[in-house]
This record gives C-alpha cells, sequence and structure tokens, in this order.
C-alpha cells in the first residue's frame, strides 16, 4: 500500500481524508501541520507521495526539490477552478496536478502514477532587467531585441494564485531545443576563470551561434563589470526569484538577459557575495534547463568551491553556498577546467581536478592560462604538458598565452578580446577553444557591436 504524506490548508485536509479511507491502494501515514512537518517527514523516510495544496505556505521550487530529493512523488491539489493554479503548481516542479473536489478514483490515478513531470508552462515573468552603460532600446522606443519584438504588450508578473494579483496571461510557447552547456571552473586564485567564459561565449556567438553567459560564481561574480553592464538588477538573482516562486518561463528569463551583441546574451551575478542565499539549487536547475531551451550553447562562469556543505545537507530548508556551482556542473555536457600557469597556479589546479573527481562533473578539458616564460621557466608549454601529466595524469590541454596589453585594454574598455585585440594571440587561443568544444569553424574577422539592450 502507498503511503502518502499530506499537507493542505485545513479548509480540505477532512474531505481529503475522508475521500481516501475507502481506497485500498493508498493510505494516509502522516496529515502534515505545515510545510516544515512535512519536510522533515519525508526527510525521515516516512512517506513515498506527497499531496500538497496550491494553498500551503511556503510552498515553492526548492521545496518541492526536497520533496524529490528524498525520493517523493509530489500531487499538487488545486483548490479552484482557475487554470493560472494548476499552471502555478507545475511551475514549481509538482509531478501531477488533481483537482481537491476529484473522486477516489482520480486522486488514486494520480496518487499512484510515478511519472515526474517536465518543466511547467507558467506564467511570464516580469521585466527586470540590468541596462548596458551607453545603449539603449530600438529607434522606435520598443525593444531593440529581436527575440522580445512581439512580446510589447506582455501581460503583467504572474504572482501565486491567491494573492489578489491581476491574473497573468499566457507566455508564448517555448522554442524547440535543447541547447548546450559549457560549465567554466577553476581552483581558488584567480586562474582567469572569468575571462575565458566571457570570451569563450564571444567567440561562439561570432559564429552566429544563439550564446548565453551566465555569472553563477558566489563568491565574487564580474561579469557584468567585465562587460561594463550595470547591474543594479542581477539577472540571475532575479531569475531564481521568479524560478523559484513558479514565475519564470523562456521570454521571462529573456528579458532578464540583454542582449549585448548579436547572438550573445548575459545573464548576470549578484553584485554582493552575501546574496548567495538567492541562488538556491532548484532554481539555478529550473534557469539552466529554460536557458537550454532558449539558446544553442549556455555558458556558465562557475565559483571555485565544490564542497558540498554536508553539515547543511541533513537541513533541507537550507541553502547551500556551493549549490549553484555543484549544479552547474551536473548539468554541464562540456567542462572547462582553468588553471593558472605559475607553480602555484599549477598545484591549485592538480588538486582541483581531483576535487572534480569527486563530484558529478563531465570529464574537463583543461586549460592553462596565463603561459609565460617568466612565470615557469623556458618552453613552458612543454614543461606545463610533462607537470600536469606526472602529477594529474592530464595529456590534453589548451595553453591560453598572456597577453596582458591585449587583455587590459579589452578589461579597460569593458569589451571582449574579439573587439578589443582580435589578432591578439589570447584571443586566438580561445577561438580554437570554442572551435574545439562546440565544433564551430574558427572565425577570422572582427565583428562590430551593434550594443542592444532590453528597456
Amino acid at each position: 500500500m502507498t503511503q502518502v504524506l499530506t499537507a493542505v490548508g485545513s479548509m480540505w485536509e477532512s474531505r481529503i481524508a475522508t475521500t481516501l479511507e475507502a481506497s485500498r491502494e493508498v493510505q494516509i501515514s502522516r496529515r502534515c501541520a505545515d510545510l516544515a512537518d512535512l519536510l522533515a517527514i519525508a526527510g525521515a523516510g516516512l512517506g513515498e507521495v506527497a499531496l500538497v495544496s496550491s494553498d500551503l505556505r511556503g510552498l515553492d521550487l526548492s521545496a518541492v526539490d526536497d520533496l524529490h530529493r528524498h525520493g517523493l512523488h509530489v500531487v499538487g491539489l488545486t483548490v479552484s477552478d482557475s487554470e493560472s493554479e494548476e499552471r502555478w503548481l507545475r511551475s514549481v516542479g509538482v509531478d501531477a496536478v488533481v483537482p481537491v473536489r476529484a473522486g477516489l478514483t482520480e486522486l488514486e490515478a494520480h496518487l499512484l502514477a510515478r511519472t515526474p513531470g517536465g518543466l511547467g508552462d507558467g506564467a511570464p515573468s516580469g521585466s527586470e532587467v540590468g541596462s548596458r552603460a551607453g545603449h539603449g532600446a530600438g529607434a522606435d522606443g520598443g525593444p531593440a531585441d529581436p527575440f522580445l519584438a512581439d512580446l510589447a504588450g506582455a501581460g503583467p508578473t504572474p504572482a501565486r494564485p491567491g494573492t489578489g494579483a491581476e491574473e497573468p496571461t499566457r507566455p508564448a510557447p517555448a522554442p524547440e531545443g535543447g541547447g548546450r552547456i559549457i560549465a567554466v571552473w577553476g581552483p581558488t586564485g584567480a586562474p582567469g576563470r572569468t575571462t575565458v567564459a566571457v570570451n569563450l561565449a564571444s567567440e561562439i556567438a561570432s559564429a552566429k551561434t544563439s550564446t548565453l553567459l551566465v555569472d553563477l560564481d558566489t563568491y565574487g561574480g564580474s561579469v557584468a563589470q567585465v562587460l561594463s553592464v550595470l547591474d543594479e538588477a542581477p539577472g540571475v538573482a532575479a531569475a531564481c526569484r521568479a524560478a523559484e516562486q513558479g514565475g519564470l518561463d523562456v521570454t521571462g528569463l529573456a528579458r532578464l538577459s540583454p542582449q549585448i551583441a548579436p547572438h550573445l546574451r548575459v545573464l548576470t551575478g549578484i553584485p554582493k557575495a552575501e546574496r548567495w542565499t538567492e541562488l538556491r539549487a532548484g532554481s539555478v536547475e529550473r534557469v539552466l534547463e529554460l536557458a537550454r531551451v532558449m539558446v544553442e550553447v549556455v555558458v556558465v562562469d562557475c565559483g571555485f568551491c565544490l564542497e558540498d556543505d554536508e553539515e547543511l545537507s541533513y537541513d533541507t530548508l537550507a541553502p547551500r553556498r556551493n549549490a549553484a556551482t555543484l549544479t552547474a556542473l551536473a548539468m554541464a555536457d562540456e567542462l572547462v577546467a582553468v588553471g593558472a600557469a605559475d607553480p602555484v597556479g599549477l598545484q591549485r589546479l592538480v588538486r582541483g581536478l581531483q576535487e572534480l573527481d569527486t563530484v558529478s562533473a563531465p570529464t574537463p578539458t583543461v586549460v592553462v592560462n596565463k603561459v609565460r616564460a617568466a612565470a615557469v621557466g623556458p618552453r613552458p608549454k612543454s614543461s606545463i604538458a610533462d607537470a600536469l601529466s606526472r602529477f594529474a595524469g592530464v595529456n590534453e590541454q589548451s595553453f591560453i598565452p598572456d597577453d596582458r596589453d591585449a587583455l587590459d585594454a579589452a578589461l579597460l574598455t569593458g569589451r571582449t578580446l574579439e573587439e578589443a585585440a582580435p589578432s591578439s594571440p589570447a584571443r586566438v587561443a580561445i577561438a580554437e577553444l570554442a572551435a574545439r568544444l562546440v565544433g564551430i569553424p574558427t572565425p577570422t574577422r572582427r565583428r562590430g557591436r551593434r550594443g542592444t539592450m532590453d528597456s
């Protein structure tokens, strides 16, 4: 007999309990008073199915994600006939939705089903975005971004059913597709993760491949500064907040990730490290899932730390600082591991590669950045290759020369190497890396910036 944990509003609890009493297949093992009680009992392994109502206080994407993590099938109860209520429940990740007034047969069918649901078809999120210095909307005052050209009259920001907000409109259908995620990671010590991620995304976009650059560094995100994007409203935090409440879809994510160059969008990171609690594992996963649908390639700038915060993992409600990085690594199709070409940086890279073996992540493509003879002696590439082969078992690696003048010029003007120094050896090396990872031709000419943004 299937054991069910219920956490429903007081108005519906007796009705549900009475209905399920007649069942020979399903038994209520615990009637939980609130969400915290439900999560605690689920963590103890006392149920197989969780039955939650849309009016359950605190129910969101992270809560449903925690229930799934404990192996529970989650069924949501709609307490009204509103279509938006069902869409909201699905958007926070429930596996099935059933009306609260359903009969025993229908209720049993949903409680006994074990087919997990996909992405919800939630309503579009709000239009909160950052702004690009020196760039604006189209000449007619409308959106300069072609992706959003048909969304000028989009509906209001969605809200959880029952909050009294205006009824949201249905979003435009999401485009078909399943883009690739490339995670860029490196150990502590500033080996150049952001430099590689930014320029890698730029090179991929230069091949007319739709690309989204996401800053998920919870310790020192700097993509916005590198590209001169104002981040009063950091995109990734806003996206995660919307995802947490089931209000994010592809069009909403597009609004939060301004287009800064042809085929290139940026989802800026948190401006202060103290805001890391806003990037929870479940919401980050939802953002990346939608990003796969929105573009062909997603490049993620990850934080350095791979610790799993085990002392917090026993508390299902506690956010974990490294969850964003670990989630990105687990979802990535390709992983770029960046290390600095000096004795300290190489030692950290070797140890970091050993740590990567302990987490869920693809086999890394090793990139040695800032290569120069002054730091490792004559024939630096040969010396570094020998060291990595001996101490880390890495027999293939890519090298990026330390072209400091070109990198400084790009950083000073908030541009990529492709724009600021297209003939730079560092730019050429990153372009070759992009071609290797994505299978695009190595670009041979410079692309001018149109510099559009969402207003």
